[in-house]
């Protein structure tokens, strides 16, 4: 608990919030507690979505006045995503502190990108309902907003990537099926991505599409740190 406040700038009044934060459904039912209406970070994940967005929503507008409504709705989505929250979960070691299911943590749960966000998302709900709007718009600026130039590698990661692979290495990169898992309801891809023969990157997603688009955002950020 005294990590999770270290990392959210919050100490939280009602501790029970910021467990219930950090708590799966897998967990929950496992444990009983669904039942006994202790619950998961579904409820909280909601809330903190909505004020994730209106926080976003108010920072591209304060300081973005040259873009229209369409390039402003794009750029959103493309910081909210499920990608794109999970790699903040990550920057701040969320996934260490989850309670998750047995299944869940024999399975990869702590690194899985749908996990991950929803949970970063339960955060921000937390913080929210515990202190205000206040240190639930800190924590959105400080994780999410800070590093934008990033972020809008989602906006089309493989288009940007294509560009970059025909500069460096006069080819493009090449996208494969790694695996498929999961029910047909709620599948899970994994796809690696290749350049120039030497250079891969593997991701998730709920779609091929979504996780080539991760691939894309990886392999752009490794390509430009070995720029740098």
């Amino acid at each position: 608990m005294s990590r999770l406040e270290e990392i959210v700038s919050h100490r939280f009044h009602d501790r029970s919030l910021a467990v219930l934060a950090l708590t799966h459904s897998s967990y929950a039912h496992e444990s009983g507690r669904a039942q006994r209406g202790t619950g998961c970070n579904e409820r909280l994940e909601f809330l903190g979505d909505a004020v994730l967005e209106l926080v976003t929503s108010e920072y591209l507008y304060e300081n973005h006045g040259e873009m229209s409504e369409g390039k402003l709705s794009k750029l959103r989505a493309s910081i909210v995503c499920e990608p794109s929250l999970a790699i903040c979960a990550r920057d701040i070691g969320l996934g260490e502190l989850l309670r998750l299911g047995r299944g869940e943590e024999m399975t990869g749960g702590r690194e899985r990108d749908s996990i991950l966000s929803d949970a970063f998302e339960a955060v921000i709900g937390a913080v929210y309902l515990d202190g205000g709007m206040e240190p639930a718009r800190a924590f959105v600026k400080r994780y999410v907003l800070s590093n934008l130039s990033e972020e809008q590698l989602f906006v089309d990661a493989k288009t940007s990537l294509q560009e970059l692979c025909q500069q460096l290495f006069r080819s493009e990169p090449v996208y494969t099926l790694v695996s498929e898992e999961g029910p047909s309801h709620c599948r899970s891809f994994t796809m690696s991505c290749t350049v120039d023969g030497r250079f891969t990157e593997e991701a998730q997603g709920r779609s091929k599409k979504s996780a080539e688009q991760v691939c894309a955002r990886k392999m752009l950020m490794r390509l430009r740190n070995m720029q740098q």
